[in-house]
């Protein structure tokens, strides 16, 4: 295994072991996006706080893989105190990434650039960007 992709596994498994922002909030200033996976079995739930266009609070929980569970931890620590249209941009940029499609490399992905090798492996596609796709929706309900 090269160097990078054991870095890219440690990150994935330290966020999955050990996740950031784990635990929903009861607060009616947050927005709620649940999502399942039944072909797989991913149930994440994402919770985003918005003051001002720029979110102060990212929240998660769920079951599932530990890519599904790690990115939910990863997306909580790198989209919070951005403004939501730079969010909403670079959680676009990190599902094309994982899909293999083109996407903006000058994105700042900080610890998502370990979800990258996804590409290689469409089943886990989903699981990839299943809390990217409910964050998504919590900013556009507000």
């Amino acid at each position: 295994m090269s160097d990078l992709k054991n870095l890219y596994r440690q990150i994935i498994m330290e966020h999955y072991k050990n996740p950031r922002n784990k635990g929903l909030i009861d607060d009616d200033t947050y927005v709620s996006e649940h999502i399942k996976n039944p072909s797989c079995g991913d149930d994440v739930t994402i919770q985003s706080k918005v003051e001002s266009g720029v979110i102060k609070d990212i929240r998660h929980d769920g079951t599932g893989c530990s890519i599904c569970c790690s990115s939910a931890s990863v997306l909580s620590e790198l989209l919070k105190n951005r403004s939501t249209d730079e969010a909403l941009k670079i959680s676009e940029e990190y599902v094309k990434m994982v899909k293999s499609e083109a996407f903006d490399t000058t994105i700042e992905f900080e610890d998502a650039w370990a979800y990258e090798g996804i590409k290689d492996f469409p089943a886990r596609q989903k699981c990839a960007s299943i809390a990217w796709k409910a964050f998504d929706q919590t900013l556009k309900k507000k």
